[in-house]
């Protein structure tokens, strides 16, 4: 197989130096492609033995189609753009990046949820429109009086948590697995309940969770109906967890006191998104992944990961079992 190469399929960085520093170290052919549908994998990806993924869809049609392919590597850690099963089916192994930006993307959700708690974009856009009230910002909580509740204690869930117990917050978590949690001394400050206790109880509720199948929209009208009156909402994991329209709702009505997202189930987010007019809300354009180091962790693993796979060697990150 002469022309066998890696590709990357698609990609929204500036640049791809990192990546071809690692296949030109590695002396393996490349070829940088902007694919964006199921047709575009078919057409542009029939050398590759291995692919770097950022959102374009590997499918059963694709994965049929392209019988060279050994190894598909997302840009991150969620792999819902790539049909696990399908990939499994077609021998094709299939890994993601976890640890590329583990602190940063703690780190927003704590902004987020700062910024909402105190209220910082509230008080910013009244003294831009030439007022100086803090009053109008009242009520304001004291940190160590409220329960921050955390679905999903992976790597970033329990960074975040650990952040907000600093802070004097009391939380509770949820997760499937929870023995690396049971085990550690350094987690014993984390109430382990389950998801619905941590909805109901919850003073603030923050999402570091993956999106599979049976959890898109979890969080919907009922769930938030579920929260406490005047609870707060952070997401910074999958936009697909959240029925948007319900959100606004909740904000709307006042059952919520704020929000603070960073991804949405579309993105960009449409003009015509119910968040767009939703009080008490910050919006931030998928960034919280982002940090000069990051980006640079993220790339660069991406394509070492690439490179075992074209050379047939062990994966550092599966996500499926061949």
């Amino acid at each position: 197989m002469t022309d066998a190469m890696i590709v990357v399929t698609d990609c929204n960085h500036v640049n791809i130096d990192e990546e071809k520093s690692v296949f030109e170290a590695a002396g393996i052919p490349y070829r940088l492609f902007q694919c964006k549908t199921e047709d575009d994998l078919i057409a542009n990806c029939k050398d590759a033995v291995a692919a770097c993924n950022q959102r374009a869809p590997f499918t059963e049609k694709v994965f049929a189609a392209l019988p060279s392919l050994k190894m598909v590597v997302r840009y991150g850690d969620g792999v819902d753009n790539i049909d696990l099963d399908a990939a499994t089916r077609h021998g094709v192994q299939v890994c993601n990046v976890p640890d590329y930006g583990t602190s940063e993307v703690a780190n927003h959700a704590l902004a987020l949820m700062l910024a909402i708690t105190r209220k910082i974009c509230q008080a910013n856009d009244q003294v831009r429109a030439g007022r100086w009230n803090y009053a109008e910002m009242i009520p304001i909580r004291h940190l160590a009086n409220i329960t921050v509740g955390v679905i999903g204690l992976g790597r970033i869930g329990l960074a975040f948590a650990r952040h907000v117990h600093a802070l004097g917050c009391r939380v509770i978590g949820f997760d499937i697995f929870t023995d690396h949690v049971k085990g550690d001394p350094e987690c014993s400050f984390i109430e382990l309940t389950s998801e619905e206790d941590v909805i109901e109880r919850a003073d603030v509720l923050s999402l570091h969770c993956n999106l599979n199948a049976q959890d898109a929209r979890m969080m919907n009208a009922e769930s938030f109906a579920r929260m406490k009156r005047g609870a707060m909402f952070v997401n910074v994991t999958r936009g697909g967890l959240v029925e948007e329209a319900a959100l606004a709702d909740a904000l709307k009505s006042g059952h919520l006191a704020g929000a603070g997202v960073d991804v949405t189930s579309k993105e960009p987010l449409p003009m015509d998104s119910p968040l767009r007019s939703a009080p008490n809300i910050v919006i931030t354009p998928h960034m919280a992944w982002y940090s000069v180091q990051a980006e640079s962790n993220l790339k660069t693993r991406c394509a070492e990961e690439a490179v075992r796979g074209f050379r047939g060697e062990k994966p550092r990150c599966p996500v499926n079992r061949l």
